[in-house]
């Protein structure tokens, strides 16, 4: 049984990002998989670093703060790792670039010769409002591959913007057909990466808007 770590960013229970995840959870839920749902903002997580959670580049096995060594322990439960997250200027939200800053941190995620997170696989689903940009895309992938999901050891790392997911931008008529095909993108995406890493998830039987 495959295990995922589910990453959340987003401060409302009722926007899209939550709308996505939630699918994502049941998506692979549907397929056997175990889901660990990490709502960064329902849980309180504090993204800002202080001197207990600051590296040591002296002392690789600095015990850092309980709040990250709980993050790290829930990083290496898990198989895998999907991230879903509004793009905001340009970039992750500053809860989520905060836990990558804290819990990413020196002699867990990097700075051992043999990475803790070699072997897992980890999906970036960010969600932009604008209806494509090809420099967004390629600074995300940048940032979120190559500088830090490759640099810290995944084995397999994809990027999956999902572009136009500003509803409100939307004709009311039209938001629950763009929400619908949101979901859809979300779920090929999600379903693709699964057959990438491991045996291909299933769509929910019942799944609705």
């Amino acid at each position: 049984m495959s295990r995922t770590l589910l990453v959340l960013a987003h401060p409302r229970s009722d926007s899209l990002s939550a709308a996505v995840a939630d699918r994502t959870r049941r998506l692979l839920e549907a397929d056997g998989g175990s889901v660990d749902l990490l709502d960064l903002y329902a849980e309180g997580f504090d993204p800002r670093m202080t001197p207990v959670d600051e590296p040591d580049w002296k002392n690789r096995e600095k015990e850092y703060s309980p709040e990250v060594h709980a993050h790290m322990e829930r990083m290496e439960a898990a198989d895998d790792v999907i991230v879903v997250f509004p793009v905001w200027w340009f970039a992750p939200p500053a809860i989520l670039k905060g836990w990558i800053d804290r819990v990413w941190n020196y002699g867990f995620a990097y700075g051992r010769s043999k990475p803790r997170l070699a072997g897992k696989g980890i999906l970036w689903l960010p969600l932009n409002g604008e209806a494509g940009n090809s420099a967004l895309t390629d600074a995300l992938v940048v940032q979120l591959r190559s500088g830090i999901s490759e640099f810290c050891g995944f084995s397999h790392a994809e990027v999956r913007v999902l572009y136009g997911t500003e509803l409100s931008g939307c004709a009311e008529d039209e938001r629950e057909t763009r929400a619908k095909e949101v979901f859809a993108e979300a779920e090929s995406a999600v379903t693709a990466f699964a057959a990438r890493t491991r045996e291909p998830a299933a769509a929910p039987a019942s799944a609705s808007a």
